[in-house]
C-alpha cells in the first residue's frame, strides 16, 4: 500500500510520535557560551579543588609545578660529609653549582670537646689512663649568619685540578699578585703552576692562625693587626670581595665537568668564623684550672658535616668513597699503586679546593638609622657596644659574642669538672636553670 510522505507526516504530528526530521543540527563550536548562572550550576570536575583559586584543566588532573629542581644523588659519610657521584654533576656545571648552593643551606656542626684524665700507676706495674671528665657543648647553635660564598685567592697555594697544590699567576715577592692586562685585570689562568715549598709552610701556618683569631676566609695574611672584633671593612662581607679567585664558582664548577680525569673530586668547604678561639680556649682552661684540678686537659673545636664531595662517575670511583675498601686495598698493598696512578697519570686523579662557604658566629652589619639610639642613650649603648661608630658610619652587631656565651657556660664548665661529668650527649643548655623551690622565695631573681 502506498502513503503519500504529506500525509505521512500529518499523521505523525497528529499521534505525537517522532518522524524524519530534515531540521540542520548546529555544530557544537556553532552554539553560544554558557551563561554565568548555568556554568556555576554545573557539577565541578574536582569539588575538593571548588573553592580554591587552583585551576584544573579537563580531565582532573593537577597542574604540574611550576619548577622540579633536580634531586642528586648522594650519601652522608660518618663525618658528616656529602659525597655525590652523580653522572649530572659531572657532567653540568650549572647542576653543580645549584647542588653546591642548595645543600651550604644546611651549617656545619661546631663542637665544644673538653676531656680531662690523669695517670695512675698500678703495683704491677703498669699505667692506666683514668678519664675524669668528658663532655660536649654545641656552638653551632649560635651561627647567626651565613653562608658567604668564598673563593681562595690565586696566590694562596690550593688544589685546582692537579694531585699537588698549585698558584695562579706570576708573582714577585711574597703574596703579590701581578695582574694580566690582556686579561682584563686578572691573573692569567695560563701560567697555573706547582706551589713552592715555602709559599705552602706559609699558608698553613696563616690558616692556623685564621682559625685561631677567628677571622674569616677572604682575610689575607695581610692584615695581621686584625683580630675577630674588628670594625675593618675586610671583615663584612657585604663591603669587601669575598670571591678571592679570578674565577667564579660557577666557572669552577665548569672546569671540573669539563675535566676527562677518572678519579676527579670537587671540594666544597664549610668553615664557621666570628670568635676568637685562642683567647676563648685560654678562658676554659683558666675556668678548670679554678676548680684545683691537676690532670691533663684537652680542649678541641670540632667542625663535622662541614664538606660537599663530588666525584666522578664510576664503579671504581664509588668503591673508593668506602672506607673499608681502602682499608682492604692498603692490607694488600694495592692502593700505594692506585695513588700513583693517581699523581702521574694524566686522566689519572684530580682535586679542587677552591672555594666554601662562611658561616658567622658574629659580624658586623652597617645599620640603618632607624637603629641608632637617641642622643641621651648614647654613653648605654656605648658600653653595651652592640651599635658602634666606625669611619664608613654606623655598625651593629649580628650573633653572640664569645665573651657573652662563656658567661654563661662557665658555671656549668666547672661544676662538670668538679662533678666529674661523663657523656656522650652534646650539651645545649647550660645547667644553671633555678629550681622550682627557688623560684618560690619571695625576692628571687634569676640572673
Amino acid at each position: 500500500m502506498l502513503i503519500d510522505p504529506k500525509k505521512e507526516e500529518f499523521l505523525n504530528e497528529q499521534e505525537g510520535t517522532p518522524g524524519p526530521s530534515t531540521a540542520v543540527v548546529p555544530h557544537l563550536n556553532d552554539l553560544p557560551p554558557p551563561t554565568f548562572e548555568e556554568s556555576v550550576a554545573d557539577r565541578p570536575v574536582n569539588p575538593e579543588l571548588a573553592h580554591t583559586d587552583i585551576f584544573v584543566p579537563t580531565g582532573g588532573e593537577e597542574p604540574p609545578p611550576s619548577f622540579t629542581p633536580y634531586e642528586a644523588e648522594y650519601f652522608v659519610s660518618g663525618s658528616g660529609s656529602i659525597v655525590s657521584h652523580d653522572p649530572h654533576l659531572n657532567a653540568d656545571g650549572e647542576a653543580l653549582y645549584r647542588f653546591l648552593l642548595s645543600h651550604s643551606q644546611d651549617h656545619p656542626k661546631y663542637i665544644l670537646s673538653i676531656h680531662g684524665s690523669h695517670t695512675e700507676t698500678r703495683t704491677e706495674s703498669y699505667t692506666e689512663t683514668i678519664i675524669d671528665f668528658d663532655f660536649k657543648i654545641d656552638i653551632s647553635q649560635h651561627i647567626a649568619a651565613g653562608p658567604v660564598h668564598w673563593s681562595i685567592p690565586d696566590e694562596e697555594p690550593a688544589y685546582r685540578g692537579k694531585m699537588y697544590k698549585e698558584v695562579d699567576g706570576i708573582f714577585a715577592g711574597e703574596g703579590v699578585r701581578l695582574l694580566d692586562t690582556e686579561s682584563g685585570g686578572t691573573c692569567s689562568g695560563e701560567s697555573r703552576r706547582k706551589a713552592k715549598k715555602q709559599e705552602k709552610k706559609s699558608s698553613k701556618a696563616w690558616s692556623g692562625e685564621r682559625r685561631t683569631r677567628g677571622l674569616p676566609p677572604w682575610v689575607g695574611p695581610g692584615t695581621l693587626s686584625m683580630s675577630a672584633t674588628s670594625r675593618n671593612p675586610d671583615m663584612d662581607p657585604f663591603k669587601s670581595t669575598v670571591l678571592k679567585s679570578s674565577k667564579t664558582l660557577r666557572e669552577w664548577a665548569d672546569e671540573y665537568c669539563a675535566s676527562n680525569k677518572r678519579l676527579k673530586e670537587f671540594t666544597y668547604e664549610k668553615v664557621v668564623y666570628g670568635w676568637n678561639i685562642g683567647a676563648l680556649e685560654a678562658a676554659v682552661l683558666a675556668a678548670i684550672k679554678s676548680t684545683y684540678y691537676s690532670g691533663t686537659t684537652e680542649i678541641k673545636f670540632n667542625l663535622s658535616y662541614s664538606k660537599i664531595h663530588i666525584r666522578a662517575n664510576s664503579r671504581f670511583a664509588r668503591a673508593l668513597s668506602h672506607t673499608w675498601v681502602k682499608v682492604i686495598l692498603w692490607i694488600l698493598l694495592i692502593y700505594p699503586f692506585i695513588w700513583l696512578y693517581k699523581r702521574f697519570s694524566k686522566r689519572g686523579g684530580g682535586k679542587w679546593e677552591v672555594c666554601g662557604g662562611a658561616y658567622a658566629l658574629k659580624r658586623w652589619e652597617p645599620t640603618e638609622p632607624s637603629y641608632l639610639p637617641p642622643p641621651n642613650f648614647h654613653s648605654v649603648m656605648e658600653n653595651d657596644g652592640r651599635i658602634v661608630q666606625t669611619d664608613v658610619g654606623a655598625a651593629r652587631l649580628i650573633g653572640m659574642r664569645e665573651g657573652e656565651w662563656f658567661q654563661k657556660w662557665e658555671g656549668t664548665i666547672k661544676r662538670a669538672v668538679t662533678g666529674r661529668h661523663k657523656s656522650r650527649e652534646v650539651m645545649v643548655e647550660p645547667d644553671d636553670h633555678p629550681t622550682s623551690a627557688a623560684m618560690l622565695l619571695d625576692g628571687y631573681h634569676h640572673i
